[in-house]
């Protein structure tokens, strides 16, 4: 359990933080997960790890070399450090090749991007004809995923727009007028575009719906079965989803036809991140922003994404932290897309330590080396949670994930 340390100063007297401020996040009710679930959870991790982080390798029976890939886009792939696929791309890759529809389930930081990305990357290099349409929930994916494209087909041609929203609607028009083999969009601004007819889903005879129950958690099931209805019937379909829930199983029907099941998720949260609950017994909130700041000054909170459940909350409290003397940012659906991008880029770097995001952040950020997610307040579900605490733990390193509890 982690404790207050109040031995340790940060160099600057602390202001107050008592009734003269509004609290944050406190002033309309929010649906939470009972924080009963989230202290189960977090209990059967601990029993199952007995204080030690372990985990059981999942064979991996391929190299890269196996697969048949173009000679470039092998060297690319060796240039970014994949020295061996991870199992999911060891099972995914040559499905996808085999032209085999996919369902697909990992835990989060396992390369599922990349087990989607290479292959598609050698149908398009091989058939100049091939479009590819990936759909995601949130600006943050479609940016990660776009930024991996272009990483991988560096040198091969291979023409790419990304359609979301908060950017340059001007930019993305004209980078669909070059006939891009890959479009990535959220659906959102993928809908405007195909009701502007500026694209025409019938062209596309690829097409991956990756995180999809958090594409239905955030009220795009209609949207999705509308694209669906609006693809060829002749298609290689690409399903990736951390759940499969009813209503994410009425899309499955619709989308995939006789397809390979891909699933190398063991376990809900990786064996990679150790969590614990920081109690917080005194209900003011400066108390909280105190229990907070003690730990963040100890020295192995090296880089710390924070999760709160309110845009202009999760603001305050970055602005409290920036006063308090801490490197901070924060992203929310408040800022502009270039701004929310910038602060990523900066905490990628390390010109921050300290990340403060919405749950628009909590899929789809690969950002290395994060040592603690803290969930400041508690999440609307325990998907929310186990996708918020992903974020550390990732490509076989240790995380630390704590959860402030009243």
């Amino acid at each position: 359990m982690y404790q207050n340390n109040r031995q340790r100063s940060f160099g600057r007297p602390r202001p107050s933080f008592g009734n003269s401020r509004p609290s944050f996040g406190r002033n309309r009710p929010i649906k939470t997960v009972p924080k009963s679930v989230i202290l189960a959870t977090i209990a059967r991790s601990k029993d199952n790890h007995a204080g030690d982080i372990q985990s059981e390798p999942v064979p991996v029976m391929h190299q890269f070399t196996d697969f048949g890939l173009d000679a470039l886009l092998v060297e690319t792939i060796k240039a970014k450090g994949f020295t061996a696929p991870t199992p999911i791309q060891d099972t995914a890759i040559p499905a996808i090749l085999s032209g085999r529809d996919i369902i697909g389930t990992a835990n989060t930081g396992t390369g599922k991007t990349a087990a989607f990305l290479i292959p598609l990357i050698q149908k398009v290099t091989s058939d100049r004809n091939q479009r590819v349409l990936v759909v995601a929930p949130t600006r943050e994916l479609a940016v990660q995923i776009h930024k991996e494209l272009r990483d991988f087909s560096r040198g091969l041609s291979i023409r790419s727009a990304m359609l979301i929203g908060g950017a340059n609607e001007w930019r993305q028009r004209s980078d669909l007028k070059l006939d891009p083999h890959f479009v990535i969009a959220t659906p959102g601004r993928l809908k405007d575009f195909v009701e502007s007819r500026y694209v025409r889903l019938s062209t596309f005879r690829n097409v991956v719906l990756d995180e999809a129950d958090r594409m239905v958690d955030i009220g795009f099931i209609n949207d999705i079965k509308y694209f669906i209805s609006l693809l060829p019937k002749e298609r290689q379909s690409l399903f990736f989803s951390a759940t499969i829930s009813g209503k994410v199983g009425e899309i499955l029907t619709e989308f995939v036809q006789n397809p390979v099941r891909v699933s190398v998720k063991t376990e809900d949260v990786a064996t990679t991140i150790r969590q614990d609950v920081i109690h917080v017994t005194n209900r003011n909130a400066n108390a909280k922003v105190e229990a907070l700041h003690d730990l963040l000054i100890q020295k192995e909170f090296d880089k710390v994404l924070i999760f709160g459940r309110t845009k202009w909350g999760v603001q305050r409290l970055s602005d409290e932290l920036v006063k308090r003397g801490f490197r901070s940012g924060a992203i929310h659906g408040n800022k502009r897309q270039n701004q929310r991008q910038y602060v990523l880029e900066q905490f990628k770097r390390s010109e921050i330590q300290i990340l403060l995001a919405t749950d628009v952040a909590s899929r789809g950020l690969d950002i290395p080396d994060v040592s603690h997610v803290i969930n400041y307040d508690l999440p609307e579900t325990l998907d929310d949670y186990i996708h918020r605490i992903g974020r550390t733990g990732r490509a076989n390193k240790r995380g630390i994930a704590l959860t402030f509890v009243e």
